[in-house]
């Protein structure tokens, strides 16, 4: 069965000579001797896919007695043991921890929920709400919901609950009524009716929501994007345009959030990782052609005159190339 984890347009693909003992003992060596080496750790883990790693920790786990992700913890530290330990972790898993962690304590992250729940199928999202509760014994509906209020809140939920369709069959009447449907509850009354844009936006299928956008463009004479930011507001809004952003162009979406945590006083090294993590598999190359595009400088330079060390190794790794 297909991973719905894996496209065709990642950096990181299955190693073809995998020998998942063999890996288990490299690193076992590197983290027993004296000091960490740190370069093995590197070359073995951002040189398999995934579903290796889930191998090699197999393997680990019944040589050494112990997790690897635990060993990873216990002898490295900092961004450097946060993106080993992601390397290391199932996608669904990896997706229901940061959204965990985007809900937990003081203030919610909604960057973070909006940017997973946006940008991820639903499928995927089905796997991360089933990690989600094999984790945390909780619903994520039930954190979302006890974490965020309003329209912003009925949105995420709608998303979490992977109510999007995902027939790749367009229906172009559908698409004028949908146009209309918003058009009436934006642009054309006083106040705006939430919960059409909710129900257009978050449950029709990516390719139907291509043809809907072109047909509110030729219905009213703006991008839905535009009626967005003018008639909403807030976390909804910027749910809503991550939605449109995704489905016009998603690595255009995540090339975006990368050039901002790239960017200004300090980098944000939390979503450095859960983006070159969660795409490597799928749609990096592509992230990094509309990088390129959009900033006039390769992701691969960004992340290098921006961070350093070991860490800075990995992340290049990842990337893959320079453009």
């Amino acid at each position: 069965m297909a991973s719905v984890w894996v496209g065709n347009r990642g950096t990181i693909k299955d190693y073809p000579g995998f020998n998942a003992p063999r890996d288990a003992e490299a690193i076992r060596k590197a983290i027993r001797g004296i000091g960490t080496d740190e370069k093995t750790l590197i070359d073995i883990l951002t040189g398999r896919s995934n579903a290796q790693r889930q191998l090699i920790a197999r393997e680990y786990k019944a040589a050494a007695g112990k997790e690897l992700k635990d060993a990873l913890k216990g002898d490295l530290s900092g961004n450097l043991e946060r993106i080993m330990v992601a390397l290391v972790t199932p996608p669904a898993i990896f997706d229901a921890k940061q959204l965990k962690k985007s809900m937990k304590g003081a203030g919610t992250d909604e960057k973070a929920l909006i940017e997973i729940l946006a940008s991820r199928t639903s499928k995927q999202m089905k796997e991360v709400s089933q990690a989600y509760y094999t984790v945390y014994k909780k619903s994520l509906g039930d954190d979302i919901s006890s974490d965020t209020s309003g329209d912003f809140r009925k949105a995420l939920l709608t998303l979490a609950d992977s109510r999007r369709d995902e027939s790749q069959r367009v229906d172009e009447q559908a698409a004028k009524k949908d146009a209309q449907i918003l058009y009436n509850a934006g642009e054309k009354r006083w106040g705006t009716d939430e919960d059409k844009f909710i129900e257009v936006l978050c449950f029709s299928s990516i390719p139907q929501l291509r043809l809907t956008f072109d047909e509110y463009r030729n219905l009213s004479g703006k991008k839905i994007e535009d009626s967005i930011l003018s008639e909403l507001s807030g976390h909804f809004e910027d749910l809503l345009l991550a939605i449109v952003k995704c489905v016009n162009n998603t690595p255009a979406f995540f090339a975006e959030r990368l050039n901002k945590c790239l960017k200004g006083a300090g980098t944000d090294e939390f979503t450095l990782n859960r983006i070159l993590v969660s795409r490597s598999e799928i749609d990096l190359l592509d992230i990094r052609a509309e990088y390129k595009k959009l900033y006039g400088v390769s992701l691969y330079s960004a992340i290098q005159s921006d961070t350093s060390g070991d860490y800075r190794t990995t992340l290049l790794r990842i990337c893959g190339g320079d453009d």
